[in-house]
C-alpha cells in the first residue's frame, strides 16, 4: 500500500488515512460503503464516509458551499467535503482510484526531500500507473509509457501528464454524473432543509 504518514497533517490526508486504517483494522468501512454500491446512493449512506461526525459535518456544510461544487470541477476538488462526497460517489461507480491517484499526485508535488521523492514516485507508479497495478487508473498507453520513462529520474513533475489525463477524464465523465446523482441532489436538499 501507499504510505500515508506524509499526508497526516492534511485534511484530505487524514480522511484517506482514516479510511485505510479502517480497512486494515476491520472491514467496517467497506461494509458501510457496501450498502452504497448495492442499493442506493442516497445521502444517508454518504454521511457514513464524511470526515468528522457525519451530522456535525453536514451541519457545517452550507448550501452555498455544496452549490458551488457545481461551478467547476476544481472548485469541488478544493473543498474537503466536496472531495469526500465525490469519493463516495466514485465508490458507487467503482472508479475511486482516479480520485485517489489525483490526490496522491497533489501530495507528491509537495515533497521536499529528494530521497523521499524517489521512493514516493515509485510507490505511486506501482499503486496506480503500472499495467495491472492494484488500483490501475484509466490512462492511454503513451501516457503510461511516458510516466514509466519519468521513473528513471523522478521529479516533482513526473506525474503531471498522467494526472492531467485523469483530471480531464473525471471532469468530463464522472463529475457531470456526480452533479446529476441522487447523492448530490439529496445533499443539496438536506442542506437547504436545515436553512428553512
Amino acid at each position: 500500500g501507499w504510505n500515508l504518514d506524509v499526508l497526516s497533517d492534511h485534511p484530505v490526508g487524514k480522511d484517506l488515512q482514516a479510511m485505510r486504517t479502517g480497512q486494515r483494522q476491520n472491514k467496517g468501512m467497506r461494509t458501510r460503503l457496501g450498502c452504497l454500491s448495492h442499493k442506493s446512493d442516497s445521502c444517508s449512506d454518504f454521511t457514513a464516509i464524511l470526515p468528522d461526525k457525519p451530522n456535525r459535518a453536514l451541519k457545517r456544510l452550507s448550501t452555498e458551499e455544496a452549490t458551488r461544487w457545481a461551478d467547476s470541477f476544481d472548485v469541488l476538488l478544493s473543498h474537503k467535503y466536496g472531495v469526500a462526497a465525490f469519493r463516495a460517489f466514485l465508490k458507487t461507480e467503482f472508479s475511486e482510484e482516479n480520485l485517489e491517484f489525483w490526490l496522491a499526485c497533489e501530495e507528491f508535488k509537495k515533497t521536499r526531500s529528494t530521497a523521499k521523492l524517489v521512493s514516493k514516485a515509485h510507490r505511486i507508479f506501482e499503486e496506480f500507473v503500472d499495467v495491472q497495478a492494484p488500483r490501475e487508473v484509466n490512462i492511454d498507453f503513451q501516457t503510461r509509457e511516458a510516466t514509466r520513462k519519468n521513473m528513471q529520474e523522478p521529479s516533482l513533475t513526473c506525474f503531471d501528464q498522467a494526472q492531467g489525463k485523469v483530471h480531464s477524464l473525471m471532469e468530463k465523465d464522472s463529475y457531470p454524473r456526480f452533479l446529476r446523482s441522487k447523492m448530490y441532489l439529496d445533499l443539496l436538499s438536506q442542506s437547504q432543509r436545515r436553512l428553512s
